[in-house]
């Protein structure tokens, strides 16, 4: 028997939308992002940074987050953590991507994996402004 773990009350993947009304497609499976690790940017109780915008890291976000505290850059093999650069995708923290918005630093959005769960904290059309064609 299989222990079901109600903690994570977890959506399906199938049943998850994106800011566009339509199923949430993956983020990034490298490196593999998402709150649950699982290359969504898929959200549930646990996730209190709301980790729902799929975005496209560039050299000035990257110079950003770690001067704001969070350091994306370096690696933590201990945490099965690679360490990003510019042109890989990752889930961030909604609000995060607004406070980088504000400063002239968000980066680019892929709209089709950005959860709809973003719109809670991001207007659609700063995210609309800011997407990119998935690849």
């Amino acid at each position: 028997m299989i222990a079901i773990n109600p903690s994570h009350d977890r959506a399906e993947p199938k049943r998850d939308r994106n800011v566009l009304g339509e199923p949430l497609i993956a983020c990034s499976t490298s490196p593999l992002t998402g709150f649950f690790r699982d290359g969504c940017c898929r959200t549930g109780p646990d996730d209190v940074g709301v980790h729902t915008v799929c975005a496209v890291m560039t050299p000035e976000f990257l110079e950003f987050t770690v001067a704001a505290g969070n350091d994306l850059v370096t690696p933590h093999p201990e945490w099965n953590f690679p360490g990003l650069v510019a042109g890989d995708r990752w889930c961030l923290c909604a609000a995060r991507w607004l406070e980088a918005f504000h400063a002239g630093r968000a980066p680019p959005v892929v709209l089709e994996a950005t959860h709809e769960k973003s719109l809670d904290v991001v207007p659609f059309e700063l995210l609309k402004k800011h997407a990119v064609a998935v690849s």
